[in-house]
């Protein structure tokens, strides 16, 4: 079967796909295309079969976690040839990034990324989309094993990017090809001849070598686009643009692609669903917490403050002061003294200073649980709303009802232990309230 629709996508347009891979296209797709070039040696990629849209009701209800493959090469629009191809649209991963979004058993989007990138058009929009979709519902991302060139501007697009000890990231840059096919076309005994007007609108022919005129034009809108791919990730990752350039275009594998700030954390997709349903959990405590706090905590910072007044005396008062005061008189001032009063807090600064106490009230609570040695209590005490002090009581009576635990301890634990910092709830918590 003819593909030369295909043709259109491949040749003489900026793409966002890894090198080797669209070599690989354009070796198994080869006449398909309407070309039948040399064959190169390259094997042909294998890809994961594609599961369902979305994961089944019990898989949701299990994990409140939305598995969404991105997996194959990447297009825009699908062309009813995805299932033979390997392709995968951005229109369908929106689409189902949606559905999860509406769906009330969801509770986070894990992005499955497997994938050497594709097309431009369409994946900026489609990185922004998942960054917004993260302020409804947390999402985060896996590449497992690879998320490079457009597969990475989407996988940015999470708050969290993991990435597999053998998984690799990066590959941020622009590619464009053209095919000049006019010396076959001659061994063919073919010559064609473009009857055309407008300047440029016989550029990119692969009927004839590429003019320098075309070639610049096509460098131009490459370096565009490149600025526009550098500028995403600098803005997803919080990195400077000088930092994304200085990859140039690199894959960065495992722990190197922690180091370069392109990943934040290895792992699997089993330790990844893990920690996101340790995530998950804690943010429901915390949710729930936060409500119980507002609504019956004391919070003293919300009092209404006492305005400062001078003392006003009255003439009794100054029939019975000391002679020697009396007989000085004050000149009276040129201007009456107004009394100098403290605007009362508005309800946005209410809310916030009660949002700022009940977030260090569940970070020392996360101290306390780590230091005690029980962090699998965290989101118990978070979802009961009490304070750090009745914490560290229920704290103090678990340890005083476990001697032979405490018996047990070695004299230099306090050394040994890790630090709370590197505990998975101690993270989400610190996530949660952006430290």
């Amino acid at each position: 079967m003819m593909l030369p629709h295909l043709a259109t996508r491949l040749y003489n347009t900026p793409l966002l796909i890894q090198r080797s891979k669209l070599d690989a296209i354009l070796t198994v797709l080869g006449d398909r295309v309407g070309w039948n070039g040399p064959q190169a040696l390259v094997p042909t990629p294998v890809t994961r079969a594609l599961p369902d849209a979305l994961p089944g009701p019990s898989t949701a209800l299990r994990t409140g976690i939305a598995l969404i493959p991105v997996y194959g090469s990447l297009v825009r629009r699908g062309l009813g040839v995805d299932a033979a191809s390997g392709l995968t649209a951005y229109s369908d991963i929106a689409g189902q990034i949606e559905a999860a979004l509406a769906d009330p058993r969801i509770e986070g989007i894990l992005l499955d990324v497997d994938s050497p990138g594709g097309e431009a058009g369409g994946v900026f929009e489609l990185g922004e989309r998942i960054r917004l979709a993260d302020a409804v519902k947390p999402v985060w991302a896996l590449a497992s094993d690879s998320a490079f060139s457009a597969a990475y501007a989407i996988a940015c697009g999470a708050s969290r990017l993991i990435v597999s000890r053998t998984g690799g990231v990066g590959s941020i840059g622009v590619i464009a090809l053209h095919v000049d096919q006019s010396l076959r076309d001659a061994q063919d005994g073919y010559r064609f001849t473009a009857i055309y007007a407008g300047e440029r609108k016989n550029d990119f022919s692969p009927h004839a070598p590429l003019t320098d005129a075309a070639a610049g034009r096509l460098q131009v809108e490459v370096d565009r686009l490149y600025g526009l791919f550098v500028g995403h990730v600098a803005a997803m990752r919080s990195l400077s643009e000088d930092a994304v350039r200085a990859t140039q275009a690199g894959l960065f594998f495992g722990p190197e692609a922690v180091e370069a700030g392109l990943a934040d954390a290895e792992g699997s997709l089993d330790s990844a669903l893990i920690e996101f349903t340790d995530y998950l959990a804690t943010k429901r405590a915390l949710t729930r917490s936060s409500a119980a706090l507002i609504s019956t905590s004391h919070v003293p910072c919300l009092e209404k403050p006492q305005m400062n007044t001078p003392e006003i005396l009255d003439a009794t008062d100054i029939a019975q002061e000391p002679d020697d005061q009396a007989k000085e008189t004050p000149e009276p001032p040129d201007q009456p003294v107004q009394p100098v009063e403290t605007p009362e807090p508005s309800e946005a600064d209410k809310v916030q200073a009660a949002v700022s106490q009940i977030k260090a009230e569940a970070l020392a609570i996360a101290e306390l649980c780590h230091l005690a040695g029980q962090p699998q209590r965290i989101a118990g005490f978070l979802a009961e709303g009490i304070s750090s002090d009745q914490v560290r009581q229920r704290l103090l009576a678990i340890r005083a009802e476990s001697p032979e635990i405490a018996s047990r301890i070695h004299p230099d634990a306090q050394s040994q232990t890790t630090s709370p910092e590197s505990g998975p709830l101690m993270k989400a918590v610190r996530r949660m309230i952006g430290q």
